[in-house]
C-alpha cells in the first residue's frame, strides 16, 4: 500500500478533539450572552431611575414656590389629593396640595417602574438656599434591588442626582 492510500479522512480522535474545541468555544459563547442580558436590563433600569429622578425635579421646577415640602424621607409616600388625576376629574390644587400629589403620584410610578417594588425607595432632600444665596440645593436618591448575577440572590442599586434651582426667591 502506498503512503497516500493510508492517509484519508480524519480519524475518530481527531474528530471528537474537534468536536471538543467546538463546544468549549460554544459555552463561552453562552455565558457570554448570559452576561450581555443581565447588563442589559441593569442598564435598563438604571435609565428608568434616571428617567423617574428627572421626572420629580421637572415636577419641582413648576412648583418653586413649594420646594421645601419636596423634602421627603424614604418612608413619606406623599397624599393623592387628585391634582395630576388623568381621568378628567382633576381638582384644582393649591402648591402645597400639589407638591403631596406629585410625591405620592411619582413614588406610586416609581415602585411599578422598578423591580422587586416592596424593597424600592426614594428620598429627595432639599437644602434651602444660604444667605446671600439664591439657589437651593436638591437631592434625589432612588434604591432599588436586582438579581445578581448569579441569579439566586438580590444586589442593591442606587441612583443620585444633586441639582440646584430657583425657589421662591427669584433669581
Amino acid at each position: 500500500m502506498s503512503m497516500r492510500n493510508r492517509q484519508r479522512g480524519f480519524s475518530l480522535i481527531e474528530a471528537l478533539v474537534g468536536f471538543l474545541i467546538l463546544s468549549v468555544g460554544m459555552l463561552g459563547i453562552a455565558s457570554l450572552q448570559t452576561l450581555s442580558l443581565k447588563a442589559g436590563n441593569t442598564a435598563s433600569l438604571r435609565s428608568v431611575a434616571v428617567i423617574k429622578a428627572s421626572e420629580i425635579i421637572e415636577r419641582m421646577r413648576s412648583n418653586p414656590t413649594q420646594l421645601a415640602a419636596y423634602n421627603v424621607s424614604t418612608g413619606d409616600s406623599g397624599t393623592d389629593n387628585g391634582c395630576n388625576d388623568s381621568t378628567g376629574t382633576a381638582v384644582l390644587c393649591v402648591p402645597a396640595a400639589m407638591a403631596a400629589d406629585d410625591i405620592f403620584n411619582w413614588k406610586n410610578d416609581l415602585k411599578s417602574a422598578l423591580p422587586n417594588n416592596n424593597t424600592t425607595t426614594a428620598s429627595i432632600v432639599v437644602t434651602p438656599p444660604g444667605a446671600g444665596q439664591a439657589l437651593t440645593n436638591i437631592t434625589v436618591t432612588i434604591n432599588w434591588q436586582e438579581r445578581a448575577t448569579d441569579a439566586s440572590t438580590m444586589v442593591d442599586q442606587n441612583y443620585t442626582v444633586s441639582t440646584q434651582m430657583c425657589g421662591a426667591i427669584t433669581c
